[in-house]
């Protein structure tokens, strides 16, 4: 199978994983390990995450929800530590490898759950520069993996190129199993990153072209 587009995720994909960061404030805070996770996975259309990621919530409100949850469980957790935790540093083999798809013409998209607009100046607006066309679940009203925001991806990347873009045409990477199910259901190729070096090997074969920098 080959493929003529690419849509990212941001978290974990171009970015570190926050489940490191949120790993690291659990055993700070004596909590127990995967605390944090449990919480987003627990009624994942309906919980304080989800709600906060869809902009149905402020952060006043997600922090009064989340910590709510946590206390149902019987956990103290401050959501100020948590959000802080979702700043992850930039992975610079996939940046690379983005400019690389950039350079052959290819229409790339990024599709990100997130909890507020992402700002278009500074580093990360030159990020956000490389993509014919940013999807953000807070400004959706929608988020992954519900069908509804992949097929919108699908819709702003080929208004962005002026031609249609179907999911047959794209590969789709993402660190979570949950988000890739629905996109390869889609008819999307999937790619989850657990190592971006084997993720980009993997998406070099669906491009037909190296993405680690060879010629």
């Amino acid at each position: 199978m080959t493929v003529s587009a690419v849509v990212f995720d941001l978290g974990g994909v171009i970015t570190e994983s926050p489940m490191t960061a949120f790993a690291a404030y659990e055993r700070e805070a004596g909590l127990p390990e995967g605390l944090v996770r449990q919480l987003n996975s627990t009624n994942p259309d309906s919980n304080a995450w989800a709600r906060f990621e869809r902009n149905e919530l402020d952060v006043a409100g997600f922090s009064a929800a989340f910590e709510a949850e946590a206390a149902a469980l019987g956990h103290r957790v401050e959501a100020a530590r948590v959000l802080a935790a979702l700043q992850g540093e930039v992975r610079p083999a996939v940046v690379a490898a983005v400019r690389r798809l950039k350079e052959r013409g290819l229409p790339l998209g990024l599709l990100s759950n997130n909890v507020a607009p992402m700002e278009r100046t500074g580093r990360l607006g030159e990020l956000l520069g490389l993509f014919d066309a940013v999807v953000e679940s807070s400004t959706e009203g929608v988020r992954k993996p519900e069908p509804e925001i992949y097929r919108r991806a699908l819709d702003r990347l080929s208004e962005a190129v002026g031609r249609r873009i179907e999911a047959t045409d794209c590969a789709y990477l993402d660190d979570l199993g949950i988000n890739l199910k629905p996109a390869r259901a889609l008819g999307f190729a999937t790619i989850k990153v657990v190592d971006p070096a084997e993720a980009l090997a993997e998406l070099s074969g669906l491009v037909g072209f190296p993405l680690d920098g060879a010629a």
